[in-house]
């Protein structure tokens, strides 16, 4: 499936995410989650950001659109950045398509 910014996403059910000592650590419940010599997984500031906002009501160029205002960026890097996460966590199957 291609990940385009019309769509809208949500964190897997078959993952735990906290946030511990300001790092998001993610936790995959179920086999097939993730790779399988990875445990767990963290992300950095960014990364977080777009986690945060992952909600299954915006669409992805919402999500975009604010985080260009808040980080202060063009528009067109975090596009880039936010397409990039997001195909690889769904093929990671910790978030799916709405």
């Amino acid at each position: 499936m291609e990940i385009t910014l019309d769509l809208v996403c949500m964190p897997s059910e078959n993952i735990v995410a906290r946030i511990i000592e300001e790092e998001l650590i993610i936790v995959p419940l179920v086999s097939g989650i993730g790779d399988m010599d990875d445990e767990l997984y963290t992300m950095n500031r960014t990364g977080r950001a777009i986690w945060s906002r992952l909600d299954g009501e915006k669409s992805l160029q919402e999500i975009a659109d604010e985080l260009a205002g808040e980080f202060g960026t063009s528009p067109g890097v975090i596009e880039r950045d936010l397409l990039g996460l997001v195909t690889e966590l769904v093929r990671r199957k910790m978030v799916v398509v709405r």
